[in-house]
């Protein structure tokens, strides 16, 4: 069980464990602001990897309008995404 379960993660530290990850699992190198499509870095195959990879880490659905590339193509653009997506009502209801 996880001591830091109630505190969820800051925006520094998600890009953070995102560039890392990145940097696990890709050949180039990458900053926060890379476009991982067009530098090569992310491919089709690997995109659907990292919409779960974003989901099981940071307890969101990407689901409906949010599923789409510009959404993951920075690890700007994902931070952007789960603090969006965990700021929703838990239901998934928008106002």
């Amino acid at each position: 069980m996880s001591t830091t379960s109630s505190a969820q993660p800051t925006a520094t530290e998600i890009e953070s464990a995102l560039l890392s990850f990145l940097a696990d699992r890709v050949k180039v190198p990458v900053t926060a602001d890379t476009d991982l499509f067009a530098s090569g870095a992310v491919t089709s195959l690997f995109s659907l990897e990292l919409v779960v990879h974003v989901e099981t880490t940071y307890g969101v659905a990407v689901q409906g309008d949010e599923l789409r590339m510009d959404n993951f193509r920075s690890v700007q653009a994902m931070v952007g995404l789960i603090e969006r997506l965990r700021a929703e009502p838990a239901d998934g209801a928008r106002s």
